[in-house]
């Protein structure tokens, strides 16, 4: 028994040392997929350093909304649009203390074309909206983007009947300007989701001119009533996702700090 017990204590002493919990959590994480790029590597530092475990998951603006819902399906630390938190709160489903919430950064939107063909100008508003005009075809999802992008696309006066294929996330998008076969294809989305595929091929034309530009920012919440375990845990990762080494590799993959 005495052996086990300076077992334990040696244990415990080599988890302070290493800053490590005495015992493990595993956080249920949900999150918009636009900022998975800088995601990632922020969680795989968060679990390096503290021996916490992440379950990851990604969803649309729209479909975290769902999770408001009674029964639907749970999370211990959530990342998306104030708006969907503000839907969230009012359902209980996360910390109403506002203050603990964290803002993660901010995610403009950019162009891409298929591998091999040439870029469009769209330095300016009406080289925007002119290679918009002469696409033969506009891909974009049906989130948060999609939907500001259907809306400027009205706005600009640009005539898509039957010129525009919708996905529900980005990704998809993504995934078909990149197998594109012919024609001029012009994809819009998420900056990050467009990098997150540019090693594979796909152009980043560029972001949208300035006049047109819209941000969806990110805010990090966790969920009420976790055992204290799993609540330290959430709000452990809510202050690394705070850190300057998180926040500096969320810019390096074209996430912007809120302003």
């Amino acid at each position: 028994m005495r052996l086990l017990s300076c077992f334990i204590t040696l244990a415990a002493l080599l988890c302070v040392a290493l800053q490590l919990p005495a015992s493990a959590a595993e956080l249920r994480v949900l999150s918009a997929g636009a900022i998975e790029p800088g995601l990632r590597p922020a969680l795989a530092g968060f679990v390096a350093a503290s021996g916490h475990t992440i379950q990851l998951g990604f969803a649309t603006a729209p479909q975290i909304r769902e999770r408001a819902k009674p029964g639907a399906g749970e999370f211990d630390v959530v990342i998306a649009p104030p708006g969907v938190l503000d839907e969230l709160e009012t359902a209980a489903k996360i910390d109403a203390d506002r203050t603990q919430r964290v803002g993660v950064g901010r995610v403009g939107i950019g162009v891409a074309v298929r591998p091999g063909v040439a870029a469009p100008d769209i330095s300016t508003v009406e080289a925007f909206r002119r290679a918009m005009v002469d696409a033969q075809s506009l891909v974009f999802n049906r989130a948060s983007t999609g939907l500001y992008v259907e809306t400027l696309l009205r706005r600009l006066n640009v005539d898509v009947q039957g010129r525009v294929t919708r996905y529900p996330d980005g990704a998809s998008v993504m995934t078909h300007v990149l197998r594109g076969e012919g024609g001029r294809e012009i994809g819009l989305g998420a900056v990050t989701e467009i990098l997150l595929v540019r090693d594979k091929g796909l152009q980043f034309v560029g972001p949208l001119p300035a006049e047109l530009q819209n941000y969806t920012s990110y805010v990090a919440a966790a969920a009420p009533g976790r055992p204290a375990d799993v609540a330290e845990a959430a709000h452990a990762l809510l202050r690394h996702l705070a850190s300057a080494p998180a926040q500096a590799g969320f810019a390096a993959a074209g996430i912007e700090p809120l302003r």
